[in-house]
């Protein structure tokens, strides 16, 4: 067996029963070093909440045929550039998939002619979206008489205008990408092969987390060939939830559900009364916009029993704030994957066949894909909060930016918080008793030892002017999950044009240090990747979006003066406190570099710096030898106090039956052979691609 699961499900709106299939292969993503309301929980909920339904519609239908019938038959041979460069291949081919029509039919500067690409843009995009939903539902049985099998209804003598296909009405599923100027909804058509990854929530908060050296494991996913491997762990029970979009009834199905649900724990929610629920059965187009756990919750509310309790709470009516609901509503929510244990026995099952892996030994699901997120703004002059706005929808952040991030740890306004501004190393330094240097230095460790890419992702905002609130963050594990290993590699990526460099340019004179926000995704990454995903990738971000300047020029670079202003700010910290002596060589440059622009007469960019980032520097420095050897140290002390333990248990008189039962002699001998190996030079090798530890220095 492989591993890969098939089960049967029927989608919601009535649809016919599909077969769905689940690779063996988990993406574990990891999104750390997240600011408030940069989109920590979205990446472990379910998109399906936000999906819409709605039929396929055609405008006349025998007009719009012939135009999908002139599309299917059309000989698209000679639509490259590269004029040596050939495919035939029919629309209705078997060799031909659903993703490969819809790369046929998005324009590619890069790939094919001006010619094609103009021809393409005068194609309405609807009459596309019918060639695609015949691609879907073709059968190779019908021997290329696929016309006959769709149609729609008469009425009143007139043709309607909802398709159908074998007297079975179509219906499509769309999905919210962002909001217009006027808060109207951008609304895009999902693949009709599309269905969403299978989840297993792993974290939101606060994870524990350990590197261990691939070469002391066994069964790892042999697509992954990192020499270190970081494992998380959630340490939380419950999730705090803030759900932003549960305002919308209906939208948010998870939350809703829960709401419902005993022993809850609910803050900045409105204390709702039975008249409430009573006003709300009266509203009947509003209550029926809620699903149906809430319609009876408060059902149950507006004829409360005499034992009932005297409030409750909707996930829509946040508490009132000076007039106004307040933005910042959260609730406790029992980690899913505790309540779903079937299906996390399941996904470990499939992983163990494919691996084949006894179920007598442990099952590792390492991290493999490292996604945090940054929470964008527009300035907001009266407020005194400046612009954000600068990132594209996922930008890739080579190390040494990537650590720039990390220690400002900036946020644009967010409900969480009363402004904006950092919130110090890592995002929670705040809350940590220790230097935040000795997060930074276990975090590049970490960093370089597992070879970890940073992708950086957007929440609120893309620009100044297209608010995207979360919609970005859902769609990310989607994205990764359909993404192969080799795909999401950065050189790959760069080499193909999937990924542009951020240039430093002049504004009025004034420098504007782009390159600070490393790699952005192009043109070429939505059509190819969200491809995946939506019907018409290349609308779902417009070129404003990819290249957020082109928004407003002036706000661009505001916004990345503001960076490197905190940037500057915040490092400057680490010289105040004198920490910047614990730093790592590393670190400790790039604080010079972020504060002075110059690190012993060399910028970001120099060569010298630059492979102070990497593992063959890590393993050949004198620095993290010090962390080995601080560890050893540690490891020592341990094991000395176990054995002087031990022998103090042995020595009472009043202990011997009790050590016999607990064999602590045995004990004994095992915890001396232990030291023995601690004290060795194999020990030494042992915690090669470790963490290490940090040496305190008095």
């Amino acid at each position: 067996p492989s591993g890969y699961k098939v089960h049967m499900e029927k989608p919601s709106g009535n649809r016919a029963w599909r077969l769905i299939g689940t690779v063996a292969e988990g993406t574990f993503c990891h999104k750390p070093c997240t600011v408030s309301g940069g989109g920590k929980s979205e990446i472990s909920k379910q998109i399906t909440d936000a999906f819409i339904q709605g039929p396929v519609f055609v405008s006349d239908f025998k007009k719009d045929f012939d135009q999908v019938a002139e599309l299917i038959n059309r000989d698209y041979s000679n639509r490259f550039k590269n004029g040596k460069k050939r495919d035939s291949r029919p629309i209705l081919s078997g060799e031909r998939s659903l993703g490969s029509v819809i790369k046929l039919l998005s324009p590619s500067s890069r790939e094919y002619t001006q010619e094609y690409n103009d021809w393409l843009l005068a194609v309405p995009q609807y009459i596309k979206e019918l060639v695609f939903v015949v691609k879907r539902f073709y059968k190779p049985e019908w021997d290329g008489n696929w016309r006959e099998h769709f149609g729609v209804d008469i009425i009143n003598g007139t043709p309607g205008n909802e398709l159908k296909c074998d007297n079975r009405k179509l219906v499509s599923n769309y999905l919210r990408v962002g909001f217009e100027a006027d808060g109207s909804w951008r609304v895009f058509g999902l693949r009709k092969d599309f269905h969403p990854a299978f989840k297993v929530a792993r974290e939101d908060d606060i994870s524990a987390t350990v590197v261990v050296p691939s070469a002391l494991l066994k069964n790892l996913d042999p697509d992954y060939t990192q020499q270190s491997m970081k494992f998380a762990h959630n340490c939380e029970y419950r999730l705090f939830q803030r759900p932003d979009d549960a305002i919308h009834r209906g939208y948010d199905k998870q939350t809703e559900a829960d709401f419902t649900k005993p022993g809850n724990f609910f803050s900045n929610y409105e204390p709702l009364t039975s008249l409430d629920a009573q006003d709300l059965l009266d509203d009947s187009i509003g209550f029926d916009k809620f699903t149906m756990p809430i319609q009876d919750l408060i059902r149950a509310a507006a004829n409360p029993a005499p034992s009932d309790p005297a409030y409750f709470v909707s996930s829509a009516h946040p508490r009132i704030v000076e007039g106004k609901p307040s933005k910042n509503p959260r609730y406790l929510q029992i980690r899913p994957d505790l309540l779903k244990q079937r299906d996390v026995y399941l996904t470990e099952m499939a992983t163990r066949l494919r691996r084949r892996v006894p179920m007598n030994e442990p099952l590792y699901t390492p991290v493999n894909a490292t996604l945090p997120g940054r929470r964008n703004n527009p300035p907001e002059a009266a407020a005194g909060i400046r612009s954000l706005a600068v990132y594209n929808p996922i930008h890739y952040m080579e190390l040494p930016e990537l650590f720039m991030e990390y220690i400002s740890s900036m946020t644009g306004k967010s409900p969480s918080t009363t402004g904006a501004g950092s919130e110090g190393a890592l995002t929670k330094s705040p809350f940590n008793a220790l230097a935040p240097i000795i997060d930074l230095n276990n975090a590049l460790v970490a960093y370089v030892l597992c070879g970890h890419d940073g992708f950086v992702t957007a929440a609120a905002y893309v620009g100044p002017n297209a608010r995207v609130d979360h919609d970005v963050s859902l769609l990310i594990p989607e994205l990764w999950s359909r993404m192969l290993v080799s795909e999401r590699d950065p050189q790959f990526l760069v080499k193909n044009g999937y990924l542009e460099r951020c240039k430093d340019f002049k504004h009025q004179g004034k420098a504007v240090q782009a390159s600070r926000l490393g790699y952005r995704i192009t043109r070429r990454f939505v059509t190819s990747y969200f491809g995946r995903v939506f019907n018409h990738p290349a609308s779902v971000f417009t070129e404003e979006m990819l290249k957020p300047e082109l928004q407003d020029m002036a706000t661009f670079a505001d916004g990345m003066d503001n960076i490197i202003a905190t940037h500057q700010r915040v490092a400057q910290m680490y010289f105040d406190d004198g920490s910047i002596e614990m730093a790592c060589p590393p670190l400790k440059a790039l604080l010079h570099i972020m504060v002075h622009g110059h690190w012993e007469g060399k910028n970001s960019s120099d060569e010298e710096f630059r492979k102070m980032f990497t593992r063959d520097y890590l393993l050949q420095s004198a620095w993290y030898a010090e962390r080995l050897a601080a560890k050893q140290k540690q490891e020592l002390a341990l094991w000395n106090r176990h054995i002087d333990y031990l022998k103090k248990f042995l020595g009472k008189t009043s202990h011997v039956e009790e050590a016999k039962r607990l064999r602590i002699a045995e004990r004994l001998e095992m915890a001396k052979a232990s030291i023995d190996f601690v004290k060795s030079q194999g020990y030494m090798k042992h915690l090669e691609g470790t963490l290490g530890l940090q040496p305190l220095k008095s």
